[in-house]
């Protein structure tokens, strides 16, 4: 586990709020998916769903856009209680699932005029609606190409706009960068951050990406087991560990042995530890003799350091301090509600190994 204690989120600041979560809570049965979170979104912010899957950031997502029912608590969009007024909510929305709800054989334009009529946009103005929002995502010449011929970033800048016909407030981002090359994640990035901007729209992403939350988000949330266990920005985050004397070190150890890294483990200066391949290893260390404890401990035990350096913390870092695990233990697979009891696992692959 863990050896420190979990960071009470903060709220949003002199702003507006958008959104307003109080002690929000949804049960499946006897599992707790999401347990008791509060928290506001600023008018205007970016704002980060951080953590594995199965931590709770898609159901608190669907709860929030009405599309599932809290079993406690409340919450509000726009000052309308998302159950009591869920129609007046639906108005200020637009959702991007995970899963890209798009027609193969149909155009891209086609597609568009499809989702802008369930909307009851008027014609006239769903015509020049689908122009701009192609035009926004640089998809004009390809407006009557049947979508299964697209790229999947293509796609996916396509099922964005599809969610931005009703204009809405706040935009719902679930995994938006999941599964796309790294040319178009920074083309989804770069969208995301350019709508905001210009348009001055509330997103609200969930996302296991460090980068993507790094460098997408004002404030990130890091939710964990269904709890809220931090919230700020990213750099007062990274400072839980840099600003309380602590310090991030990778050990390259020639004939790194499960020995080793139990000795380091159990070193009082060292707060978590994990395993990066054979012979590389990451700690979070406090203390000023941290860094010479740790060579001792390894030299006693007989431990080769090829390298030792001292590195700026990270996002992971920063969650594995606070939850004693790491996001990427279980970002790679989707676990369903009925198989709740492997959830808290951890399911470490085999190209991480982690030591507490």
């Amino acid at each position: 586990m863990s050896k420190t204690t979990l960071v009470p989120p903060t709220t949003a600041s002199d702003g507006e709020a958008m959104i307003r979560v109080e002690h929000l809570k949804k049960k499946f049965g006897d599992f707790t998916a999401v347990d008791d979170i509060s928290f506001e979104v600023e008018k205007g912010e970016v704002f980060g769903f951080l953590g594995p899957n199965g931590a709770g950031k898609s159901t608190s997502l669907r709860v929030l856009s009405t599309l599932a029912r809290p079993s406690g608590g409340k919450a509000s969009i726009g000052g309308y209680d998302i159950v009591k007024q869920d129609t007046e909510v639906r108005k200020l929305i637009g959702i991007v699932s995970e899963k890209m709800i798009m027609y193969d054989r149909l155009t891209a334009r086609e597609n568009l005029w499809f989702f802008g009529k369930l909307f009851n946009i008027p014609t006239e103005l769903l015509v020049k609606r689908i122009d701009e929002l192609l035009d926004l995502v640089q998809l004009t010449k390809f407006r009557d190409v049947q979508v299964g011929t697209f790229s999947t970033g293509m796609r996916q800048r396509l099922n964005v706009i599809r969610a931005l016909l009703n204009m809405p407030q706040v935009l719902f981002l679930d995994e938006p960068t999941l599964g796309l090359d790294p040319q178009s994640t920074v083309e989804i990035r770069d969208f995301i951050k350019k709508l905001n901007r210009e348009n001055g729209t509330t997103v609200i992403v969930t996302t296991h990406s460090m980068v993507d939350a790094d460098l997408m988000c004002d404030r990130i949330g890091i939710i964990d087991h269904g709890k809220l266990v931090a919230l700020d920005t990213s750099a007062n985050l990274k400072n839980l560990i840099s600003g309380n004397n602590g310090t991030v070190l990778e050990v390259n150890i020639q004939n790194l042995t499960p020995t080793l890294l139990q000795q380091m483990g159990a070193l009082t200066c060292v707060e978590s530890l994990s395993q990066d391949d054979s012979t590389h290893v990451k700690l979070l260390v406090k203390g000023e003799d941290a860094f010479d404890s740790v060579i001792d401990a390894v030299r006693q035990g007989g431990g080769k350091i090829a390298s030792i350096e001292s590195q700026q913390p990270t996002l992971e870092d920063v969650f594995l301090h606070l939850t004693g695990h790491e996001v990427r233990d279980s970002a790679d697979q989707k676990m369903p509600v009925q198989r709740r009891g492997r959830w808290g696992g951890g399911g470490g692959g085999a190209a991480r190994r982690r030591v507490r």
